[in-house]
């Protein structure tokens, strides 16, 4: 392959990756050209590899002719103090959601990056909740983020917006996935809850700067929600709603399904109980939630760990690089705790060459799910394993 090492430009670089955000349809085609070119001033001028890919006439084109003015908006929303675009290509792009079934192709952040590799819980609901719901909600995200995780949601009425500002009120980190664009705050009713996420934990979107609401980008929405946390807690759901959409995107992501359990004269616990009958741990309290999610917590502590000194990707203030702030250091290590060597090592030996499915390594290596799942996590981050489609084999 032609080396493609980027110069010292990222302006430039930044520009070639927004004009591969904006150029739409399917995302797997683009993800693909970075993985093949890491560069993305060179990815886009390689019309053969973008071919190759698999990007169609459509893309091809819009590659060619961007929209100048949409381009534009999005520039200047980066020049601003503390945002920030990761690409597929990044090393900073989160590691949960890269191995998620249908990841984005890159994310506009607003606030602080490193929130996006911290261990979260997703908790989400009704848009119009009980007041016991509500009540529900920001007692959960305060015993979460006593335990040292952070809360992540949608930033809806409701359920999501008890969660975010019990956490904010708590002191602790939130991350809100957005349906519209980062600049976009929706509904406006929670245009101050957009702008103190913004300042103390981070917005987080797929849709270029100046995206609007559109209905179809919701249920979209949910499926990075569900791919940036650890797990996801349901919290009051009609048989019908969002919620259980990102429950099921989760469990398709291999991660944790919690449910509150609620009055059977509640329309609103029907979804929870639904849930729990189709498989979604019932919880009482935060501690079940922590407890079964400790495995995949450490994995994921270890490399925030790693990349305590490291820079994120973008500018900070003033174009100073952003780093991961100082004082999550111990919030990290109250996740982390001294792995078995001995599991690992059985892991590793059921690893191969050969691409492997989870059902087979848990079979080969006499481990839980949950086992494999928190150490593949660990291994693909040590980059020892490599993981393709839902399949694993070594790296070295």
């Amino acid at each position: 392959m032609p080396d493609h090492t980027p110069d010292a430009d990222p302006a430039e670089a930044r520009l070639a990756l927004l004009r591969l955000v904006a150029c739409g349809g399917p995302a797997a085609p683009r993800r693909r050209l970075l993985e093949h070119i890491p560069d993305p001033r060179a990815a886009i001028a390689d019309a053969a590899a973008c071919r190759d890919c698999g990007l169609s006439s459509a893309q091809l084109g819009a590659l060619r002719g961007p929209a100048p003015d949409t381009l534009r908006h999005a520039r200047d929303w980066l020049q601003a103090p503390r945002h920030h675009l990761i690409g597929w290509h990044d090393p900073d792009y989160p590691p949960l959601l890269r191995r998620s079934p249908a990841p984005p192709l890159a994310l506009f952040v607003a606030g602080d990056p490193a929130l996006l590799w911290h261990p979260a819980v997703a908790v989400v609901g009704s848009r119009a909740p009980t007041p016991g719901g509500r009540d529900n909600a920001a007692a959960f995200a305060r015993a979460l983020v006593g335990s040292g995780l952070a809360v992540a949601s949608g930033l809806a009425a409701g359920i999501d917006t008890a969660a975010h500002a019990a956490t904010l009120a708590a002191g602790g980190h939130t991350v809100a996935v957005l349906g519209t664009g980062p600049d976009i705050a929706y509904p406006r009713g929670n245009r101050e809850l957009h702008a103190r996420i913004a300042t103390a934990g981070a917005l987080v979107s797929e849709h270029l700067p100046g995206t609007g609401p559109r209905k179809e980008h919701f249920p979209s929405r949910n499926r990075i929600l569900a791919g940036i946390a650890l797990g996801t807690l349901v919290i009051e759901a009609a048989e019908r709603s969002g919620a259980l959409i990102t429950a099921r995107l989760a469990a398709e992501s291999g991660r944790e399904v919690f449910a509150l359990p609620g009055s059977i004269h509640n329309p609103l616990a029907r979804g929870c109980h639904r849930l729990i009958r189709d498989g979604a741990a019932l919880v009482e309290n935060a501690q079940q939630v922590t407890e079964a999610l400790a495995p995949v917590a450490e994995a994921l502590a270890g490399a925030l760990r790693r990349r305590l000194a490291a820079p994120i990707a973008g500018d900070g203030e003033h174009g100073a690089p952003a780093r991961v702030a100082p004082e999550r250091a111990a919030q990290a290590q109250r996740l982390g705790a001294t792995r078995d060597d001995a599991d690992y090592q059985r892991l590793w030996n059921a690893l191969g060459f050969d691409p492997t499915g989870m059902d087979e390594l848990v079979q080969r290596s006499r481990l839980t799910t949950a086992q494999v799942s928190s150490m593949l996590l660990l291994m693909e981050l040590e980059g020892r394993v490599a993981a393709h489609h839902g399949r694993y084999t070594r790296s070295r």
